[in-house]
């Protein structure tokens, strides 16, 4: 009775201990997996999972609950639901299913497969083991079998490694991502947007699908076809169309490498992709996309870019026989772009079109330890050193403005490489041997003396020299001149030396103008006698007109009465002188008959009497004239005197004739008479 007892309790016992074995709790978020102990099946083909009673890890996963299994028959394990949290991807590694094809490192992915929670959906439809091409999306909470798939995510390792591949990884520890290679930001959204002020792209390269065309260094999904057919359609396409084009992006056709099946098959290249990603958030697999954020192509106002083409329809060369400077394209062809792009923001890849970008505004450059605000072109010039002949050394601050063309830009690109260049290659190396030159041949004063003349070649020169690069010359300006320290001391004595003599000179023009103040100030403290001085002078002025008035006329009347007199006088002379010519004849033709009757002595002495008795002689001397001659010589001179007193009144030959009877009666002797005796 003991026994039987001791046996029904042993058995009550092990019956009950089977049955909590086999009893089995799954939690909320839980699910069982369970593992067959004992089968006369066996799994084959490598297989983890029996689907078909093998003895195994069972392709039936226990829901949350209460599940009963038979133990030790059975043994359950449970493990969580696979979480993704916000924010992050699951990726999905399949440990059961068909092999992957040589050469592949992902699973091809079909759309029952769904979110990979029915593994025997996910056979039945030959899925394959190993990286799946979907991701889990952020927020997946899905039971996914443990043994069957591993999913990886930022912050843990869901599932069981049981392949040899991730059995080996885990040997050691607990599966982590970087177990896999990952890092937990690689298992996160791919978000785009702006870093700052800073815009944005993603440049994308896949890590698988067919390789590269020989020669091709990005992939375009269908290539350039739709350009060139473009071209051949309408010959009359632009330029601006084209490029419309190419910036077009074909990521719609695989959702932006999220549906990476669809990438696949619509011919997607391993590599470097054409297209990239804007703006954005997506669900990426980091095992097969990686994606770079590189900034946005931004063209100002005032700029162009000029692109280079590394991928493209062969190079057909645009710019002509004569241009031997590199090949200029249409776009969609490799080489440089003949038309740039202006003013806007490109999602354009710049691994495979680079683009240099070239200032249209008026770019100055500055030869001097200062530089532009407006751009760092100018970063690494100098201030130009230069010998003088005479060998005084010259450090010349230079500004220089050049203007390049939007038209011209892709062919000034073509030529230099890039504004950098032209810059330290080009203008640097024409500017300064023009500068070097000419200081060499000039004198240091005459260098100084003409400094304009010296920018104006200058001018010349560099313009001419850029010419030929596509490049105007806008201005070439002498900023300033560091003189040797010998010459500075020389031109500030003489600078001096000026100084002084224009100080001299200002004081000379203060002096005058003093004396001009002086003079001013004295005229007009004189003003009232000035003007009393003036008026004066007009009263004195006015007198003196009225005066000389007053005697032009006096003198036309005197004038006029003096020619009636003279004409009077005139025609009185002229009746008295024909009168006295009248009796002059008559008494002249008497004194001739009566010279002839009487003769000449008594003729003259008649005349004597005559004039005596008309009164005409005066025979009584006005003066006593007494001398040795006697009486008859002082009457005779007497006589002599009348006779030329009375001369006019005479005729001519009485008068000649009385001289001479007076003459002749002086010259004869006449006899004294003896004086009486004392």
């Amino acid at each position: 009775m003991d026994v039987t007892l001791v046996a029904a309790v042993a058995a009550a016992v092990l019956v009950l201990a089977v049955v909590l074995q086999s009893v089995h709790r799954i939690g909320a978020a839980e699910v069982g997996l369970v593992n067959k102990k004992l089968g006369f099946k066996k799994l084959h083909d490598d297989n983890p999972i029996a689907f078909h009673g093998e003895a195994g890890y069972q392709a039936e996963l226990l829901m949350p609950g209460l599940r009963f299994k038979l133990w030790p028959m059975f043994s359950v394990s449970r493990f969580p639901w696979v979480q993704v949290p916000a924010g992050e991807t699951g990726v999905v590694i399949a440990q059961v299913g068909a092999p992957l094809p040589i050469g592949n490192k992902s699973a091809v992915y079909k759309p029952q497969f769904g979110n990979f929670s029915d593994v025997g959906t996910f056979i039945d439809h030959r899925g394959e083991k190993g990286v799946q091409r979907p991701v889990l999306p952020p927020g997946t909470l899905v039971p996914i079998h443990p043994v069957a798939f591993v999913v990886v995510t930022s912050r843990e390792v869901f599932g069981l490694p049981v392949s040899p591949e991730l059995a080996t990884l885990g040997r050691g520890g607990t599966l982590a991502p970087q177990s896999f290679g990952l890092t937990p930001d690689q298992l996160r959204v791919v978000v785009i947007a702006p870093q700052g002020d800073i815009d944005v792209i993603g440049l994308v390269t896949t890590l698988e699908g067919s390789p590269l065309d020989k020669g091709d260094i990005a992939s375009r999904l269908g290539g350039f076809e739709d350009v060139e057919s473009l071209e051949e359609a309408d010959g009359e396409v632009t330029d601006a169309e084209l490029i419309d084009l190419l910036l077009g992006s074909k990521n719609e056709a695989h959702n932006n490498y999220q549906d990476f099946q669809a990438f696949i098959d619509a011919g997607g290249r391993i590599g470097l992709q054409h297209d990239p990603l804007l703006y954005g958030a997506y669900l990426l697999n980091p095992f097969l996309v990686r994606v770079e954020l590189v900034p946005m192509l931004v063209v100002n106002q005032g700029e162009v870019a000029v692109i280079k083409g590394f991928v493209g329809l062969p190079t057909l060369d645009t710019s002509g026989v004569e241009f031997k400077f590199g090949s200029i394209v249409r776009p969609g062809h490799r080489g440089i772009w003949q038309e740039p792009l202006r003013t806007g923001k490109y999602a354009i890849n710049p691994r495979v079109y680079a683009a240099e970008i070239v200032p249209t505004f008026i770019l100055t450059l500055n030869w001097a330890d200062a530089t532009s605000e407006a751009h760092d072109l100018d970063a690494r010039l100098e201030s130009i050193v230069g010998k003088s002949r005479e060998g005084f050394v010259f450090k010349i601050d230079l500004q220089v403005q050049i203007h390049v063309s939007d038209t011209k830009a892709p062919k000034v690109i073509s030529m230099v490489g890039t504004m950098v260049n032209l810059v330290s290659e080009v203008l640097q190396s024409a500017v300064g041997n023009h500068f070097r030159n000419t200081l060499q041949d000039l004198e240091a004063v005459r260098f100084i003396e003409t400094r304009q003349e010296v920018q104006r070649a200058a001018f010349t020169a560099v313009s001419e020299y850029l010419t030929a690069y596509e490049v105007e010359t806008r201005g070439v300006y002498i900023q300033d001149v560091v003189f040797p320290q010998e010459l500075v001391e020389v031109l500030t004595r003489r600078e001096i030396a000026n100084q002084e003599r224009s100080t001299y000179v200002e004081q000379q023009r203060a002096e005058t103008a003093r004396i001009e103040v002086e003079k001013a100030r004295g005229t007009a403290n004189m003003q009232a006698e000035l003007a009393a001085a003036q008026v004066s002078v007009e009263i004195t002025t006015n007198e003196a007109r009225a005066r000389e008035q007053e005697a032009t006329g006096e003198a036309a009347y005197v004038r006029l009465t003096g020619q009636a007199e003279a004409d009077r006088t005139q025609a009185v002379g002229l009746a008295e002188a024909r009168a006295t010519e009248a009796l002059g004849l008559a008494k002249a033709a008497g004194y001739d008959a009566q010279r002839e009757a009487i003769g000449e002595v008594a003729t003259a002495a008649v005349a004597v009497a005559g004039a005596i008795a008309d009164g005409h002689i005066s025979i009584v001397p006005e003066v006593l004239v007494t001398g040795g001659g006697g009486a008859l010589e002082g009457l005779a001179a007497t006589l002599m005197g009348s006779l030329r007193s009375a001369g006019p009144d005479l005729p001519s030959g009485a008068r000649e004739a009385a001289a001479a009877a007076v003459e002749a009666a002086v010259a004869e002797p006449v006899e004294e008479e003896p004086a009486p005796a004392a």
